[in-house]
């Protein structure tokens, strides 16, 4: 008969004396009950170009091994591939260059560009002096343990990869995984490059792999940050790109990179668009307080 008077008096603290036991359930305690309170539903639309990234990722990988199978059968001239590289190099630093010439001063930029001319010139100069050694790393091992061997390095690091936007002005520092996974693809651009039989290749090869697993996901991920159409435009291509070039090499290799890019880009956002409908997240009283805590943002003067 003392219900509806501990109804009225009921509240959530323990500290005070109060008329009913401790372990008193009032009718109201599941009012507050909400389930999903802070989900908001993806778009099958924009998953498509959240994985645009993992995408062009893949798609790098394929590009890479159908030039290294070009150089080995002698279908490609790796003088070719030098100045295709460079050419690369300069239309991706001039892409850079856009994106960034909104949000940096010009004595920044100066300096990027010192820099940037700098490392290039080392880099080239590095990568030509280490080429006869690079062409003998592997002349002991066997080719099948060098396949392996490649193989896990490149799913290495598709998997430890960084696909998050780069934000300009960013002081974070590189995940981790992200230069484990760097680290993963140029070792396995090595052990490639020392089954070519001349130094021009090997040169070719590692210059060419520097900036596809080096430099490219830096570009990609400011793409990705500040330039969506051409995210999209970028990933054709390279998609594209691919598909050209593997599968005149290999049938079974393209339908592998086709069935991947299909899987990635179109299946796999709309399973996850498939599987949120499932979700059930339930809060209510019994949840412990979450503190908000607002940074200031501090001001250099």
């Amino acid at each position: 008969m003392y219900k509806e008077e501990w109804e009225a008096e009921w509240e959530r603290v323990l500290w005070k004396k109060k008329p009913y036991p401790d372990n008193y359930v009032p009718r109201s305690f599941l009012s507050s009950l909400s389930r999903n309170p802070n989900f908001t539903p993806y778009t099958y639309g924009h998953l498509v170009v959240l994985s645009c990234p993992i995408s062009q990722h893949l798609a790098s990988i394929f590009v890479f091994l159908a030039v290294f199978m070009r150089l080995r059968q002698k279908l490609l001239d790796p003088r070719a591939l030098v100045w295709i590289s460079a050419g690369v190099f300069m239309t991706g630093y001039v892409t850079w260059e856009i994106l960034n010439c909104a949000r940096a001063d010009s004595t920044a930029r100066n300096i990027n560009r010192a820099k940037t001319l700098k490392a290039s010139i080392l880099v080239f100069l590095a990568l030509m002096s280490l080429s006869p050694v690079l062409k003998t790393l592997t002349a002991a091992t066997s080719s099948d343990s060098i396949w392996a061997l490649s193989a896990s390095l490149f799913v290495l690091n598709a998997l430890l990869a960084d696909y998050t936007a780069l934000r300009p002005r960013s002081n974070r520092r590189e995940r981790l995984t992200s230069v484990l996974s760097m680290n993963a693809a140029i070792s396995s651009s090595v052990v490639l490059a020392s089954r070519l039989s001349d130094d021009i290749s090997v040169f070719g090869l590692i210059l060419f792999s520097v900036q596809t697993f080096a430099l490219f996901p830096m570009l990609r991920r400011r793409i990705q940050d500040t330039a969506r159409p051409l995210q999209i435009v970028v990933t054709a291509l390279l998609s594209g790109l691919s598909l050209a070039l593997t599968y005149p090499l290999s049938a079974t290799a393209t339908y592998l990179y086709a069935f991947s890019f299909i899987f990635v880009t179109f299946v796999a956002p709309a399973m996850l668009v498939w599987a949120q409908r499932y979700k059930n997240e339930i809060r209510g009283t019994w949840d412990p307080a979450v503190p908000k805590v607002y940074r200031r943002l501090s001001v250099s003067r």
